[in-house]
């Protein structure tokens, strides 16, 4: 994987440089960086969308490609008539991935700005504007494979066993999800947004109705910092 492009490496100067800036103006108005507000941060989540003005760079994950760590785990399977549900699809990349595999895609965003502008990119796929903690109730054990890049690190901890059970949920027994997250140790402090999960927010999941079945401590390379992948499969 070392080989591979490094995620939010971007090779255009004038890219990285909005994206620098944009992120600047950002975490001034994060809540979570200032001191309390919203923990689920959902206005800062919908302004980061509508400060972008279709400019992808203004996104700070909106790299225009699906995540490495997705894209490596898929070049070797097939999904194949499979419902997969994309958690958090931001500019829709990862959804396009999940479906160049054979998967029947539902992909979800909280702001309704993201969900525009990925149907723009995509329009054969399925883009809908959703709360993880309000899904629509038909979505209830609906899905064989749930894909959560990068929703549960941007959630503070309090919040984490409700988003862990929303997302359980959604798995048909003997579904599979995969997780990505950057990492760190059970004993780490880090301070975020992000705050990367340690090995016991992972294993949490078994709480749920959840299998862990691999975990990889992945070190840098395919992306800047240390990640995990999780593969987890519902009990039956």
């Amino acid at each position: 994987m070392g080989e591979k492009p490094l995620h939010e490496t971007i090779a255009d100067a004038d890219f990285a440089r909005r994206r620098a800036e944009a992120r600047a103006r950002l975490d001034a108005l994060d809540p979570a960086k200032n001191g309390g507000g919203d923990p689920f941060r959902r206005d800062w989540f919908a302004a980061v969308y509508a400060l972008a003005e279709g400019d992808a760079a203004k996104v700070p994950w909106g790299n225009l490609a699906p995540h490495p760590l997705l894209a490596d785990w898929l070049a070797t399977r097939r999904l194949d008539g499979m419902r997969a549900l994309d958690i958090g699809g931001g500019l829709g990349d990862n959804a396009a991935a999940l479906a160049g595999q054979g998967a029947r895609v539902t992909s979800f965003d909280l702001v309704a700005d993201a969900v525009a502008w990925a149907n723009k990119r995509f329009p054969a796929l399925d883009f809908q504007t959703a709360d993880l903690f309000a899904a629509p109730p038909d979505w209830a054990e609906a899905f064989d494979f749930v894909n959560e890049i990068y929703t549960l690190q941007a959630l503070p901890a309090g919040l984490l066993p409700q988003a862990r059970q929303a997302i359980a949920g959604f798995l048909k027994p003997g579904g599979k999800l995969l997780v990505v997250a950057r990492a760190r140790e059970d004993d780490q402090t880090i301070e975020g947004p992000p705050w990367p999960l340690c090995r016991s927010d992972l294993l949490a999941f078994e709480s749920f109705g959840l299998r862990l079945e691999t975990l990889e401590d992945i070190p840098p390379g395919a992306t800047p910092s240390r990640h995990w992948r999780a593969l987890f499969g519902k009990i039956r």
